[in-house]
């Protein structure tokens, strides 16, 4: 999610159009209606976690059935992305956890990006335990006991250490350098996707056993397994700035939307809905849970949540 700003992957990942017959290889091609001049067709780029695809619902939703767009969705990392939306093969990403190195070479130096406004959500990556676990031992939520304790999360793929559980190996986190320079006794286990991740969540959940993990908020999952952040240094500007010496916290940072600079300039009632689409924490999360836990489709949770916050998105539309 994001280096997330926190958690993307600066490897190239391919991207995958969704709609249509079937997936196609978009490293080289594009979309046939992304950027295109006049055309009734928005391209949206949909990150792997369950709040960015509840932007790309509703902001679908809406442009099909209230602006009469078709919209096409494509799946790509997020580093990935960026190159996409500047080449116009994607025409806007609506939540982005903050990547200043690809703003400036993009937004601020090549105008081929241009901002979109705040997202409305406010992004963090933390480390996490339950909060049974918590409740058990107060102190184990300061960073200087996470030794202490590193026998409580010892699993099989941990290798005789405590197991901090990150999600997809495509997230860009902290994490390792975090263990390394903090001299904590863990290791990181990807556990794959954050899908993946939210299932060993539950199973341990479940049988009320001990878990370290890698977490973010917004999330709908802390509705279901309530959890507690581990305390790191706390995070000052600059603290981040090279990835191998990082020993603080991760930033709170506020998420936000870029368009293509051409669908910007020319997209009509699209780029401008698109500017305006600003929604709560608890607006996403309400869509997500939906998708995720309820097992409606997109396009269902989407409708479903429309048809209930007409005064929220109607400002949209003005």
């Amino acid at each position: 999610m994001r280096i997330r700003n926190a958690a993307a992957v600066a490897a190239a990942g391919s991207l995958l159009l969704l709609t249509g017959c079937g997936a196609a290889d978009m490293t080289k091609q594009a979309s046939p209606f992304a950027n295109a001049r006049g055309a009734k067709t928005v391209t949206l780029s949909v990150q792997s976690w369950v709040g960015a695809q509840s932007n790309v619902a509703v902001a679908q939703y809406l442009l099909e059935h209230k602006l009469g767009y078709r919209v096409d969705t494509v799946q790509v990392d997020e580093v990935p992305a960026w190159d996409a939306l500047s080449q116009g093969r994607v025409d806007a990403i609506l939540e982005d956890w903050g990547h200043p190195d690809q703003e400036k070479r993009y937004v601020d130096d090549k105008h081929t990006i241009t901002a979109g406004g705040g997202l409305g959500v406010t992004g963090h990556i933390g480390w996490f335990v339950p909060t049974y676990l918590a409740k058990q031992h107060p102190d184990i939520t300061d960073w200087r006991n996470l030794n202490k304790y590193a026998s409580l999360f010892r699993t099989a793929e941990s290798g005789g250490k405590g197991q901090l559980m990150d999600g997809s190996p495509s997230y860009v986190t902290n994490d390792k350098a975090l263990v390394n320079n903090l001299k904590l006794d863990y290791q990181v286990v990807f556990a794959g996707s954050e899908a993946a991740q939210i299932t060993q969540i539950k199973q341990f959940a479940k049988e009320k056993k001990p878990f370290l993990t890698y977490w973010y908020a917004p999330q709908w999952l802390f509705e279901k397994v309530p959890m507690t952040e581990v305390k790191l240094p706390p995070y000052k500007d600059g603290c981040d700035a090279d990835a191998a010496k990082v020993a603080c916290a991760y930033p709170h940072t506020p998420l936000q939307k870029y368009l293509n600079t051409g669908f910007a300039q020319r997209g009509g009632k699209a780029a401008a809905f698109l500017k305006k689409f600003r929604w709560t924490t608890e607006d996403q999360n309400e869509v997500s849970l939906m998708i995720a836990e309820q097992k409606l489709t997109p396009e269902q949770a989407a409708k479903k949540w429309v048809d209930s916050h007409e005064s929220t998105w109607k400002a949209w539309l003005s």
